[in-house]
């Protein structure tokens, strides 16, 4: 597509553009370097660790990776001139980045119960906790996935547009209650231990409190993630949050980055040698 056909030269005050401001090339660049960074180190882990259930978790991080070099690229054209590919890529892969997060969450807990031989401790059994919890994220997957596609395609049709932003409200509120109810599981779960430990809980090297701590953490970080997100989409296209790019990077992009950088340090991949020397000693091991 040639430039002149596609420029909207009064982009600023035009009913429909990709971009509500001048995207920044540096803050992109930077945002793709640090989640390369973090891709990276999470995939070597992973693999030396052979922590599979992570799996999502770096596949989340190579969508904010391609998500961000697409908006180098968005920011590299000239305003209003910027190209439809481009923009659906960094659309959908940032805004569908946390979920995938989510899901390795919801896998961790299910492994963090049955290492310290705590399922009676848990409010739903192991095995349907993770079974519940990823589909519901892959529900809210879904949803955010075809509203981000048809709303990157509705452009001035504004039926289109308010029908895929309703979607996408609709995943991100489901989204947070799915991630609320995780939570109080999760500590519920926590508090029972604490009340009576399990005689496996007191190993020295099975360090459970520090890996509920870490899901804490993060789970924090993407509600308020998934809130921003929420209220932006509320707003609609005109609204304050969508027409200031700093929110993108604040509110979004660093606490997605603060995750899995938390993650790297407080590495919850170690869950899976624990139920290996586990199986080793002959004990029961359902592993999910």
């Amino acid at each position: 597509m040639s430039t002149n056909d596609n420029c909207i030269p009064d982009w600023q005050h035009t009913s429909f553009t990709f971009y509500k401001y001048v995207p920044s090339l540096a803050a992109a660049v930077i945002f793709t370097g640090l989640f390369f960074l973090a891709f990276a180190g999470h995939l070597f882990r992973m693999i030396k660790a052979k922590a599979w259930f992570l799996t999502p978790l770096v596949i989340g991080c190579l969508f904010e990776v391609i998500g961000f070099a697409a908006r180098a690229v968005s920011a590299n054209q000239k305003p209003g001139c910027w190209t439809e590919t481009p923009y659906l890529i960094q659309t959908l892969l940032i805004l569908l980045a946390p979920a995938l997060f989510a899901a390795s969450i919801y896998m961790t807990l299910g492994r963090i119960i049955e290492v310290v031989d705590g399922e009676q401790y848990a409010l739903i059994g192991r095995r349907w906790l993770t079974k519940i919890f990823v589909c519901g994220d892959v529900i809210c997957f879904l949803l955010l996935g075809g509203g981000g596609g048809m709303l990157a395609s509705a452009k001035t049709n504004k039926k289109e547009f308010d029908l895929a932003n309703n979607i996408i409200i609709g995943g991100l509120v489901l989204q947070l209650l799915w991630f609320g109810l995780f939570v109080v599981i999760a500590l519920i779960f926590h508090r029972r231990m604490m009340l009576a430990p399990t005689a496996r809980s007191y190993q020295s090297d099975i360090k459970w409190r520090s890996y509920l701590h870490a899901l804490y953490v993060a789970s924090v970080l993407i509600i308020v993630r998934n809130i921003f997100r929420l209220i932006e989409y509320c707003q609609g296209s005109n609204g304050y949050l969508l027409t200031t790019e700093v929110f993108v990077y604040c509110l979004d992009a660093l606490p997605m980055f603060l995750v899995v950088a938390w993650f790297l340090w407080k590495y919850i991949g170690e869950v899976s040698e624990l139920l290996r020397r586990k199986q080793s000693y002959g004990l029961p091991m359902n592993e999910i």
